[in-house]
C-alpha cells in the first residue's frame, strides 16, 4: 500500500507515526504540498497524510498552490478515501468540509497539556497523556461534524468523518529527537509568542516518550 505524506516544512514529518504505518504495510513517499498531486493520486493513493506547517488556510493569496491542496483534500473527502490531517492538515480538512479556521482569541497554544476527550475510539490511548500543542488558529467545524477532543481555549482538537478521515490539531506524531529542529525552525514564532524554550525542553523530556507510545497506539488502531 502507498502513503503520500504532504509536508509544508521538512522537519514536521511523520515522526513517530512512520513506524506504525510501515508495520501496517505502507510505503511512505514525502512530497512538498506545493508540488501538486494529480487527480489520480488524490483518488487512488491508499492513504494521504497532510502534515503541519506555519501557514494557514487563509494564506492562499501568498501561497497560491494552497488552493489546489484544499481542492484535492475536498475531492478526497468527497470520495471517502482515507486521509489523516495533523495541525495545519486538520485545519485544511475542516475548511474543505465547509468549516472555518480563525485565530485563537487566547493567543498561541504552544506546549504540553492533556486533552479533554469525548470518544472511545483510537484517541482513547491519549487519555491522561500530555500531548504537544503548537498552533495559533482554532477550527470551527461545519454542522454535522462534532469535535471529539478539546482543551481550554481550543474547542476542537480532533474530529472524524466516517471511518476514512481523522483530523488532529495537536502533534501526536511528534518524535522527541526532533525538538531542536522544531525550536530552530519556528524560532521567530516562538520569540513572538514569548515561549520559554527551557520549559519546553524540560516538558519534552518529561512527556515526549509517553506521547510517542500513546500516539503510536492511537494511529495503529485508526489504521486498523
Amino acid at each position: 500500500m502507498n502513503c503520500i505524506a504532504l509536508y509544508h516544512v521538512a522537519f514536521e514529518n511523520l515522526g513517530a507515526f512512520a513506524a506504525p504505518l510501515e508495520a501496517r504495510g505502507y510505503r511512505i513517499t514525502y512530497q512538498h504540498a506545493s508540488q501538486q498531486l494529480s487527480p489520480a493520486q488524490w483518488q487512488d493513493t491508499d492513504l494521504i497524510v497532510v502534515l503541519g506547517g506555519p501557514i494557514g488556510v487563509n494564506d492562499t493569496a501568498l501561497y497560491p498552490w494552497l488552493a489546489a491542496e484544499i481542492d484535492g483534500i475536498q475531492r478526497r473527502l468527497q470520495h471517502k478515501r482515507p486521509i489523516l490531517g495533523i495541525c495545519l492538515g486538520a485545519q485544511l480538512m475542516a475548511f474543505a468540509l465547509g468549516g472555518k479556521v480563525e485565530a485563537r482569541m487566547a493567543g498561541k497554544e504552544i506546549g504540553w497539556s492533556v486533552l479533554n476527550l469525548d470518544t472511545d475510539g483510537p484517541l482513547k490511548h491519549l487519555r491522561g497523556v500530555p500531548v504537544l500543542h503548537w498552533h495559533g488558529d482554532n477550527i470551527r467545524l461545519p454542522d454535522g461534524i462534532e469535535a471529539i477532543a478539546s482543551t481550554p481555549g481550543t474547542p476542537c482538537q480532533a474530529f472524524t468523518v466516517g471511518d476514512h478521515a481523522l483530523g488532529i490539531q495537536f502533534h501526536a506524531e511528534f518524535a522527541p529527537s526532533a525538538l531542536e529542529e522544531w525550536l530552530t525552525g519556528h524560532a521567530v514564532e516562538l520569540q513572538h509568542a514569548g515561549v520559554d524554550l527551557q520549559r519546553l525542553r524540560d516538558d519534552t523530556r518529561q512527556y515526549a516518550a509517553g506521547l510517542e507510545r500513546a500516539g503510536q497506539s492511537m494511529i495503529a488502531e485508526w489504521l486498523a
